[in-house]
């Protein structure tokens, strides 16, 4: 089966909650989407919100890599002061976030409405 092709774009306009974004995930996650990945998170960045939400509602397979690269997110958003919120895994990927611990570091919702809801906490 050929791999689905990766993209990943920013809501337009960003969310009506002015302290979030969400980034719209799709596809496979391996070692052949940082530029990709990395360029989403940045454009995320400029934003200047204070949490980036990662929907993986559209995700089909993370590998090892991309599990590395998602800590990567990870790192930079704890360098940077900000929330990782993610919602949208499948039941696998969130037994893999769970052993892999990941749940610990970011803030993880079955769905899109309790993750818009944790971010209008903030406000």
């Amino acid at each position: 089966m050929p791999n689905k092709p990766f993209s990943a774009s920013l809501r337009e306009p960003v969310m009506h909650l002015n302290k979030g974004v969400i980034i719209d995930l799709h596809g496979e996650i391996n070692g052949t989407v940082e530029v990709a990945l990395n360029a989403a998170y940045d454009r995320a960045e400029a934003e200047d919100v204070h949490s980036i939400v990662l929907n993986f509602g559209g995700v089909d397979y993370i590998n090892s890599t991309g599990i590395a690269l998602i800590v990567g997110l990870l790192a930079r958003a704890r360098k940077s002061s900000r929330l990782l919120i993610v919602f949208g895994l499948s039941d696998h990927y969130m037994d893999i976030f769970n052993i892999t611990r990941l749940v610990d570091f970011m803030n993880v919702y079955p769905d899109e409405q309790s993750a818009v809801a944790q971010l209008s906490q903030l406000q």
